[in-house]
C-alpha cells in the first residue's frame, strides 16, 4: 500500500493511498485513523497533510531491546530470512530513533502483552475508551 519497489523512490503512494482511503471513511463520518507502518513516524507531517483538513496526528514508535525484537521475528520469519529481518530491524531501530520528532512519543514494548501496549497508545491518542474493552 505504501512504497513501491526500491528503484523506484519519490513516487508518493503512501500519501496519495491514505489520501484516497481517508476520504472515503470521512465520507461516511469516520473521525478517526490508525495508520500503522515501520517508517511513519519519520514521515508524519507528508501523512497527516495527505488526509487533508484539520488533523491532530499522534506519532507513536514502538520500542524493543534487540533481544526482544529477535525473538519476536523468529516467531514470524521463517528458515534464512529471520537473519536478514533481525539484521534490517538492528538497523531501522536507530534510524527511526534519530529521525522520529521529539514530539513522537515512544513506547517501550519490553516485557509488555499486546494489550497493555495497546492501552498505552489509545491512552496517548486522548481517544475515549469504553468499559469492559480491556482498554480503560
Amino acid at each position: 500500500m505504501d512504497r513501491p519497489e526500491p528503484w523506484r523512490q519519490g513516487i508518493p503512494l503512501a500519501e496519495r493511498n491514505i489520501a484516497a482511503m481517508w476520504r472515503n471513511y470521512r465520507d461516511e463520518g469516520w473521525t478517526r485513523v490508525i495508520y500503522t507502518n515501520t517508517v511513519s513516524v519519520l514521515e508524519l507531517h507528508a501523512l497527516t497533510a495527505a488526509l487533508g483538513g484539520e488533523v491532530e496526528a499522534v506519532g507513536v514508535l514502538l520500542t524493543a531491546d534487540d533481544a526482544t525484537a529477535a525473538a519476536r521475528l523468529a516467531g514470524r520469519e521463517i528458515g534464512s530470512g529471520l537473519a536478514e529481518a533481525i539484521e534490517r530491524s538492528a538497523t531501522a531501530a536507530p534510524r527511526l530513533e534519530a529521525g522520529a520528532a521529539d514530539a513522537v512519543h515512544r513506547v517501550a514494548t519490553d516485557g509488555r502483552s499486546v494489550a497493555e501496549i495497546a492501552a498505552e497508545v489509545v491512552g496517548l491518542s486522548g481517544w475515549w475508551c469504553r468499559p469492559g474493552t480491556g482498554l480503560e
